[in-house]
C-alpha cells in the first residue's frame, strides 16, 4: 500500500470473525488510508461511506473510488445502496467520525439504515499520531519506520451491543500492538537524529542543548559508566529534572538497564527504604545538588558523582560519542555505549515508588510497554507534536515526571527542566523565554504560578494539564480568566504507567471535557466501576470503585505478590478510587477509598467535606485539609487542619451548616487544628500520612 510516495506495510487482523454473509462493518474513520484498507481486506468489495469531512482526503485508488458513497448515511438514494449491496449478500462499511465518543451513536446511526443485518466493529492502527492532524505526512509521525498499517475485525453484534464491543476490540488491538513496538531507546535514537540542531533540552545550569548533542551526552555518560554499572540491572539515579538527570536516564536506558530515581523528599531513611527494596549498589548524584538541597544520600550504597564522571570524561572520549551518535547503525550504537543487552517490550525500564501518603512506599515496576503504550494513548488523544516545547519541573521519581521525560524524548517535544517545582518567577521566566506550550503540574502547583505568573509569562501555552490530585472547579475557573487557556483535568496512578483518562480539547462539534470530571478513558484502556464490598457492576451514573486494564497497566508490585494479589485480579488493577462514569463517558472522581472515615457505620468522603470548607469561605486556595482521628464512641471522627485561614472557626461551621450537609459531615468546632503549612510531599499531593499523624498527636495526644 502506498501513499502521497511513502511505501506502507498493512495487514488485517482477525478476519476470520467477518460473517460469511451480509453484514455492516462500522468503525471510526482516521486516516486517508482507512477505506483502502476495507478494500483490500474484506471480500466482496464492500460499498463504503464516510463523513463528508474525511472524503476529500480519500486517496485516487481504483479499488476505492467506485464504491466508495458520498452522502450522509440517511439520505434516502445511499441507504438505497446499502440495502441493496446487503439484499444481495454483500458486506457494506460505515465510516463515522466519532473520535471522541467512540461511535455512542450507533444505535440511531443503524435505526436510520433499517436493516437487520449483524453489525462489526472495526479498529484502524498504524504509525501517525493523533485524530486531530490531516494528511499523511502528519499522520506519520511520533513514530517512523515499518510499523503497518492494520484493519482489525471485532465480534459481531447488533446495534445496542456495537459500543462495548468496540471498546473491547480497541482493548485487544492496544494489547497486540507490542509486537510491532520498539523499546524507549528506539525511538529516543530514533528522534535525536532527526532534525539534529533541533532544541532538545534547557535548564538554567547547562543552558541549551540540541538532539545531537543530548544523544551524544547519554552515550558519552554511559560509556564512562559502564565499569561502575558493571553488571547492574537496577541503577540508582539522585538529580532533579535537569539536563544532567535527562542525560543520566538516558544513559542507563541505552545500556537496556532498570532506573530507579529516588525521591529526594523523603529524607535518607526513605531513599534507604527504596534502595533496600530495589536491591541497589549504586547512586548516580549530584553534588551541588545535595548541597544547595541540603539532601542526605542515602548510607546503604556507594554513591557516585556526576561531576565526577563529567570530569573524567575526555575530548577525545567526547569525540568518539559524537561520531557514534550521528552515524553508528541503531544496535551498533547500544553496543558502543556499553549495553548489557538490547531491551526488549517486556523489560522493565524504571521502579517507581508510590508516594506513601496513606501507606509505606511499594516498588512497581514500569515496562517498556507499559510506558511506550501509555505515551502514545495520550499523543492518540492529545494535539501533541515534535513542535511543542514542556516545562518539566516535576521530578523525575514521580510517576508522571517520569513519563513526561520518555514522552518528550518519544515525540520529539523540547523539554525545558527546572528542579523546583515551587519557583513560580522561574517557571514562568522559562515559558515565556522558550515559549512553551504545554505545562503539566498539580492543582497546589498550578495555585503558586497563579498568583505569580503572569499572563504574557503563559501566553503561549496551549496544552495544560493538572493531576495527582484533584483540581477544584472555583480555582479552575479563575485561572481560565486569568490566562485565557483552561486547564485540563486528568486522572492516572503510578501502578497504570500514569495516565488512565483526560480532558480534551474538543474535535469539531464533540465535547473533549467536563468540568469536575477527568476525562474519558484513553484509548485501549478498559474500565469497570463497582460497589466497593461486592464487586458488582453498579449503574451508569452511580460512585463505585474503579477497576482498570490495559496495556499500561503493571504486572505487580515489586517483589511483593501479597500486595499484588490484593490489587489484580486477571489483568485488572483494583485503583482505590471512588468514581463515577457519565452517560458521556465521563469520569467524575469523587474520593478515594482510603478518605473515607466510617463513622457511626456511615462512610463520610474527606473530599466533599474539603469542598463544602472552601465553599463556606468562597476560598480557591487549599485552606482546609481533612483527615480522620479514633474516636471511642463513633470508631473514627472527622479532624480539619487548616493554614492561613483569616475566619473564626465558629463563622466557617455556620456556613458549613447552611450547605445542606448531613450533621456526620460537619466537624466540631474543638477538632479543627491550625497548623503554619499543610503537609505536602515532594509530587504535589497532600501528605495524607503526615495530616493524619498531626490530628492523632493533637487532638488525640499521639
Amino acid at each position: 500500500m502506498s501513499h502521497a510516495g511513502h511505501r506502507i506495510a498493512s495487514r488485517v487482523n482477525w478476519a476470520e470473525r467477518l460473517p460469511p454473509g451480509p453484514c455492516v462493518l462500522v468503525g471510526e474513520h482516521f486516516t486517508p488510508m482507512d477505506a483502502e484498507l476495507v478494500a483490500k481486506f474484506v471480500p466482496g468489495r464492500p460499498k463504503t461511506i464516510g463523513a463528508g469531512a474525511y472524503l476529500k482526503h480519500i486517496p485516487a485508488n481504483p479499488n476505492v473510488g467506485p464504491n466508495m458513497l458520498h452522502g450522509d448515511v440517511t439520505d434516502p438514494g445511499v441507504q438505497s445502496q446499502l440495502k441493496e449491496a446487503l439484499a444481495g449478500g454483500n458486506k457494506v462499511c460505515v465510516l463515522i467520525d466519532a473520535h471522541l465518543t467512540k461511535g455512542g451513536d450507533i444505535p440511531q446511526l443503524i435505526a436510520a439504515l433499517q436493516i437487520g443485518a449483524p453489525i462489526v466493529p472495526i479498529y484502524f492502527d498504524g504509525p501517525w499520531s493523533n485524530r486531530y492532524k490531516e494528511g499523511v505526512e502528519d499522520y506519520l509521525l511520533p513514530r517512523r519506520g515499518d510499523l503497518p498499517v492494520s484493519l482489525s475485525i471485532g465480534h459481531p453484534t447488533d446495534a445496542a451491543g456495537y459500543h462495548a464491543a468496540l471498546l473491547a476490540l480497541e482493548s485487544e488491538v492496544w494489547m497486540a500492538r507490542k509486537r510491532d513496538l520498539q523499546p524507549l531507546s528506539f525511538s529516543m535514537v530514533q528522534r535525536l537524529r532527526e532534525d539534529p540542531d533541533k532544541l532538545a533540552l534547557a535548564d538554567p545550569v547547562r543552558g541549551d542543548v540540541s538532539r545531537i548533542k543530548a544523544l551524544t551526552g547519554a552515550v558519552a555518560i554511559a560509556r564512562a559508566m559502564r565499569k561502575r554499572w558493571g553488571e547492574q540491572k537496577r541503577v540508582g539515579i539522585l538529580l532533579p529534572p535537569s539536563v544532567g538527570g535527562a542525560l543520566a536516564n538516558m544513559a542507563a536506558i541505552l545500556q537496556g538497564r532498570t532506573v530507579v530515581n529516588l525521591n529526594y523528599t523523603t529524607g535518607a531513611e526513605g531513599m534507604e527504604c527504596a534502595v533496600k527494596q530495589a536491591g541497589l549498589k549504586t547512586v548516580l548524584a549530584s553534588k551541588q545538588f545535595l548541597r544547595k538541597g541540603n539532601i542526605q544520600p542515602p548510607a546503604n550504597v556507594e554513591v557516585i558523582y556526576l561531576e565526577d564522571v563529567a570530569r573524567g570524561i575526555g575530548g577525545f572520549a567526547k569525540l568518539k560519542a559524537l561520531l557514534a551518535a550521528k552515524y553508528l547503525p541503531y544496535r551498533s550504537l547500544l553496543s558502543f555505549a556499553g549495553a548489557l543487552r538490547e531491551a526488549s517490550m517486556d523489560d522493565d525500564h524504571a521502579v517507581i515508588f508510590s508516594s506513601g501518603s496513606t501507606a509505606e512506599p511499594k516498588g512497581i515496576p514500569v515496562t517498556h510497554f507499559n510506558i511506550v503504550s501509555n505515551i502514545e494513548q495520550a499523543a492518540r488523544v492529545l494535539d501533541l507534536d515534535e513542535h511543542d516545547g514542556l516545562i518539566h519541573m516535576l521530578p523525575f521519581f514521580h510517576t508522571f515526571g517520569n513519563f513526561l521525560l520518555w514522552a518528550g524524548l518519544h515525540w520529539g517535544a523540547a523539554m525545558y527542566f527546572l528542579p523546583n517545582p515551587l519557583d513560580a518567577d522561574a517557571v514562568g521566566a522559562m515559558a515565556q523565554k522558550y515559549k512553551a506550550t504545554i505545562l503539566v503540574a498539580t492543582p497546589t502547583f498550578f495555585q503558586i504560578y497563579c498568583k505569580k505568573c503572569t499572563p504574557e509569562q503563559f501566553a503561549s501555552l496551549r496544552i495544560i494539564v493538572a493531576g495527582a490530585e484533584k483540581l477544584p472547579q472555583p480555582f479552575a475557573a479563575r485561572w481560565l480568566e486569568k490566562y485565557g487557556v483552561p486547564i485540563w483535568e486528568g486522572y492516572g496512578c503510578t501502578e497504570c504507567s500514569p495516565v488512565v483518562g483526560v480532558n480534551l480539547p474538543d474535535y469539531r462539534d464533540q465535547r473533549g471535557s467536563l468540568n469536575g470530571g477527568v476525562g474519558r478513558p484513553l484509548p485501549g484502556i478498559q474500565i469497570r466501576i463497582v460497589d466497593p464490598d461486592t464487586r458488582e457492576p453498579v449503574k451508569r451514573g452511580e460512585p463505585g470503585l474503579i477497576l482498570v486494564k490495559g496495556p499500561n497497566v503493571m504486572r505487580g508490585y515489586l517483589d511483593a505478590p501479597e500486595k499484588t494479589a490484593a490489587v489484580m485480579d486477571d489483568g485488572w488493577y483494583t485503583t482505590g478510587d471512588i468514581v463515577k462514569q457519565d452517560d458521556d463517558g465521563f469520569l467524575i472522581i469523587t474520593d478515594r477509598l482510603s478518605r473515607f472515615s466510617k463513622i457511626g457505620g456511615e462512610m463520610v468522603p474527606h473530599g466533599k467535606v474539603e469542598e463544602a470548607l472552601h465553599a463556606a469561605i468562597s476560598s480557591t486556595d487549599q485552606i482546609f485539609a481533612v483527615t480522620s482521628i479514633r474516636d471511642e464512641k463513633k470508631g473514627e471522627r472527622l479532624a480539619v487542619l487548616h493554614a492561613n485561614c483569616t475566619h473564626e472557626i465558629e463563622f466557617v461551621l455556620n456556613e458549613l451548616k447552611g450547605q445542606g450537609l448531613p450533621n456526620i459531615f460537619i466537624p466540631k468546632p474543638r477538632d479543627f487544628v491550625a497548623v503554619e503549612a499543610l503537609p505536602v510531599l515532594g509530587t504535589g499531593k497532600m501528605d495524607l500520612r503526615t495530616m493524619k499523624r498531626i490530628a492523632e498527636e493533637r487532638l488525640n495526644g499521639g
